[in-house]
C-alpha cells in the first residue's frame, strides 16, 4: 500500500432495497410503493406491469465511516487498503517509450507526452478483450483536467517559453492504459500495444451538425472538421459499445482575447486576460485573432480505448458548454439517452437522445450513433415535474430571427438556446449518475454563491438557498423508466451540509456525516450510491468549512437517507473519478491537485509545502494519481 491510514467510527450497516431486480418486477405491486416511498417519487415510481412484488436487501454498506480529516493522507475504512497504481509523470507504456517520472520536474515535452498528465479525472475501467466482464485485466482510460505550472516546471510560471507551453499541452488530454490484477495486486501493464496519450496537439475530427460549419472554421482548418487536441476534460462517460467519453469543461482558461469579446464569447467567460498563456507558444489560442477557435472545444469526445490508432471524435450533436459527465442509459426501444450537466452558475442539465438505437451485434455500427438525435434541456418545475425542452431548429424560438440560422448554430450556442427554450438555471450542474437497476437518476449541484444575489434568479424548488455554499442532490424518475421520455417526475435527495448545524445556510437535509459540495457520482454495480466532493481550495479547512475537513468520497444508503464517509483524501486534494470492476470488488479512484491551497497551486520553491502526497520524498512533488481500493477479504467494495 502507498501511505494510506485508516479510521473507524460507530457507523452502522442499514439494509435497502433489492436494487437486482429486473425493471418489471421493481414496477410490480408492493415493490413499486416500495420504490416510491424510498425515492419520494410516487407518482414516476408506478408504471405497466400488475401482480406482487417481494421486498429483500441489497448488500449492506457494510464499513464503518472514517472521521473527517485535514491531514496529508488517504485514509480508509478498517479492513481496506488502498496503493496508488498510477500517478502524473508515470509512463504509460506507449511503444514509443516510457520515460521515468523526474521529481525535479526537469521531465520535457516529449517525454511528458508519454507520461501520465496532470490532474486526473474522469475514469472508466473497460475489460479485456472487449465483450468480456473480465474484472482482473482491462484498459482504465483517464482524462487530466488542467496544468500546475508551479508543478510542472522547476521554476513554476517565470520564464515562460514555446518549451513550457508545448509541454502544458503535453501534460493535458486523457491517457489509456493496460492493468491487470496479478498476485494480489494491481499493476500497470508496459508495454503495452493499447497505451496511448491524447493531449491538447492530438488531431481530433469533428462530427455531427456542427461539423463543417462556419463557426467551426479557421485559418489553419478552413473545412472546420478537424480540431487540434482535447484538454480541459473533467468528468467523462461511456457507451454500450466500449468507447471512453471525455467532456471538456473548462476549455475558456486556455484562451485569451485582450480586444472586444463578441457575446458568445462573454457567455463562454473567455478571459481578457491571460491564464494559461498557450497563445505565448501557439496563436490559435488568441481568441482575438482566431475567433472560431473557442467553438471546437466545450464538446463530448469519443475515444476508442481498444483501438489505439483511432482518432478521437468530437461529437457536435451532444452540445456544446462547460461539460460535466456523459453518462449513458440504454432507452427500452434501444436507443441511447446521454445525461450532462453544464458546470458553470445558472446553467443547465441536458439530455441527449439518439436516433438510432445502439447494435448490440455489429459494434462498428454505433460508430456514429452519436451523430444523429434530440438535445434537450431540462426544466424543474415546483410540482415535482419535468419536462425536457428540445434544443431543435425551428423550435420553441430557435429560428434564425433569434439569432440561430440553423442546427450548428443551435448546438455551438447551445448555452442561448436552453435560454430561449426556458430551461431551469441550476447551480452548477455536475455529475450525472444513473441506476441501470432502478431507473433512478441524479445529479450534484456543486454550489452557487450567486444565486439571489442583485440582478441574479432567485431560489427555485430544485435550487432552494440563496448565497448556496454547499449545493445539493437532486434525482428524477423519467416516465415509465424511459431514459427516452420527454416528462419526468424529481425530488431533492440532499441538501449538502452538516446535519447537526443549527444554521439552515449550513445544516444538511439527510442522516449521517457531513459532506460540503458534491461533484462526482456514481452508482457501482450492486446499485450503491457514491458521491465525491470538492470543496474548492480557497474554501477547504477554513472558517465554516473546517466541519467538513479535506475532499471525501461517501455512500448513501436510501432506505434511511444516511450518507457514510468512506474515505478522505489528502491535504488540498479533489476526490473524483470513481470506476469500479465489473464485480465491484475493485474501486479505482482519483486524487487530484493535491496540495493546492489558494493562490497559485504550488510553489515551485517549496513544492511540498501543502503536501508530499504519493511519494513523500524529501526532494519530491505532490502528484495527482489513480489509486486502487480492495477490501482485504477480497470482497465486493462498500459491503
Amino acid at each position: 500500500m502507498s501511505d494510506v491510514q485508516r479510521g473507524t467510527g460507530d457507523a452502522d450497516a442499514f439494509p435497502i432495497f433489492d436494487a437486482t431486480m429486473s425493471r418489471r418486477q421493481v414496477l410490480q405491486g408492493g415493490v413499486a410503493a416500495a420504490i416510491a416511498s424510498m425515492f419520494g417519487l410516487s407518482a414516476c415510481a408506478t408504471g405497466p406491469g400488475a401482480g406482487t412484488g417481494a421486498a429483500a436487501t441489497m448488500p449492506a454498506i457494510g464499513f464503518r465511516s472514517v472521521p473527517i480529516s485535514a491531514q496529508d493522507a488517504l485514509v480508509v475504512p478498517d479492513g481496506y487498503g488502498a496503493s496508488v497504481l498510477f500517478a502524473w509523470g508515470d509512463p504509460v507504456g506507449a511503444a514509443a517509450g516510457s520515460p521515468a517520472f523526474r521529481f525535479d520536474a526537469s521531465n520535457t515535452a516529449a517525454e511528458q507526452a508519454l507520461q501520465a498528465g496532470m490532474h486526473h479525472d474522469g475514469m472508466q475501467y473497460f475489460p479485456l478483450p472487449y465483450g468480456s466482464a473480465d474484472a482482473t485485466h482491462g484498459l482504465l482510460a483517464i482524462n487530466h483536467e488542467y496544468h500546475s505550472d508551479g508543478l510542472l516546471f522547476p521554476d513554476g510560471s517565470a520564464n515562460w517559453s514555446d518549451a513550457k507551453v508545448a509541454k502544458a499541452i503535453a501534460a493535458s488530454g486523457v491517457s489509456v492504459i493496460e492493468v491487470e490484477q496479478k498476485n494480489g495486486g494491481w499493476r500497470v501493464v508496459r508495454p503495452s500495444k493499447y497505451a496511448r496519450r491524447i493531449t491538447a496537439d492530438t488531431p481530433c475530427a469533428i462530427s455531427g451538425p456542427a461539423a463543417g460549419a462556419d463557426l467551426m472554421k479557421t485559418a489553419r482548418d478552413p473545412s472546420g472538421r478537424t480540431a487540434l487536441g482535447t484538454f480541459a476534460g473533467c468528468a467523462h462517460g461511456w457507451t454500450p459499445w466500449g468507447t471512453y467519453l471525455t467532456c471538456e469543461e473548462n476549455f475558456q482558461d486556455r484562451f485569451v482575447n485582450t480586444g472586444t469579446r463578441d457575446a458568445l464569447q462573454v457567455r463562454d467567460l473567455i478571459p481578457a486576460k491571460s491564464r494559461a498563456r498557450w497563445e505565448a507558444g501557439d496563436e490559435r489560442f488568441d481568441a482575438a485573432r482566431h475567433p472560431n477557435e473557442p467553438n471546437r472545444f466545450g464538446w463530448v469526445v469519443e475515444i476508442d480505448p481498444y483501438e489505439p490508432a483511432s482518432t478521437p471524435v468530437k461529437r457536435t450533436a451532444l452540445g456544446r458548454c462547460s461539460h460535466e459527465s456523459a453518462t449513458p442509459s440504454l432507452a427500452p426501444d434501444g436507443r441511447l439517452a446521454i445525461y450532462t450537466g453544464d458546470d458553470k452558475a445558472f446553467e443547465y442539465v441536458y439530455k441527449f437522445v439518439s436516433r438510432d438505437r445502439v447494435d448490440t451485434a455489429d459494434r462498428a455500427k454505433n460508430a456514429a450513433l452519436l451523430d444523429h438525435g434530440t438535445l434537450y434541456a431540462a426544466k424543474f418545475n415546483a410540482d415535482g415535474t419535468g419536462a425536457w425542452l428540445p434544443l431543435v431548429h425551428g423550435q420553441g424560438g430557435l429560428t434564425a430571427a433569434n439569432g440561430f440560422r440553423d442546427q450548428a448554430e443551435v448546438l455551438v450556442k447551445t448555452r442561448f438556446a436552453a435560454d430561449r427554450v426556458g430551461a431551469t438555471k441550476m447551480d452548477r450542474p455536475e455529475w450525472v449518475a444513473v441506476n441501470e437497476k432502478t431507473r433512478e437518476v441524479v445529479v450534484t449541484l456543486t454550489n452557487n454563491s450567486e444565486r439571489g444575489a442583485v440582478g441574479k434568479p432567485g431560489p427555485d424548488a430544485a435550487n432552494p438557498r440563496a448565497n448556496n455554499q454547499l449545493g445539493q442532490i437532486v434525482r428524477w424518475r423519467e416516465t415509465n423508466d424511459d431514459p427516452a421520455a420527454t416528462t419526468f417526475r424529481w425530488d431533492m435527495l440532499a441538501l449538502a451540509g452538516d446535519p447537526s448545524a443549527a444554521d439552515p445556510a449550513w445544516k444538511g437535509s439527510f442522516a449521517g456525516d457531513a459532506f460540503a459540495n458534491p461533484d462526482g457520482v456514481r452508482f457501482d454495480p450492486a446499485g450503491r450510491l457514491w458521491v465525491m466532493t470538492d470543496v474548492s481550495p480557497s474554501r477547504l479547512n477554513r472558517g465554516e468549512f473546517q466541519r467538513f475537513g479535506n475532499n471525501q468520497l461517501l455512500a448513501f444508503d436510501p432506505a434511511t437517507r444516511t450518507f457514510r464517509r468512506f474515505l478522505t483524501g489528502p491535504t488540498g486534494c479533489e476526490i473524483t473519478g470513481l470506476a469500479f470492476t465489473p464485480d465491484g470488488r475493485t474501486a479505482f479512484l482519483n486524487v487530484q491537485h493535491p496540495g493546492e491551497i489558494g493562490g497559485e497551486a504550488n510553489d515551485p520553491r517549496d513544492p511540498r509545502r501543502n503536501s508530499n502526497w504519493p511519494d513523500y520524498r524529501p526532494d519530491g512533488r505532490p502528484r495527482s494519481a489513480t489509486v486502487v481500493i480492495r477490501k482485504a477479504d477480497g470482497g465486493v467494495v462498500g459491503s
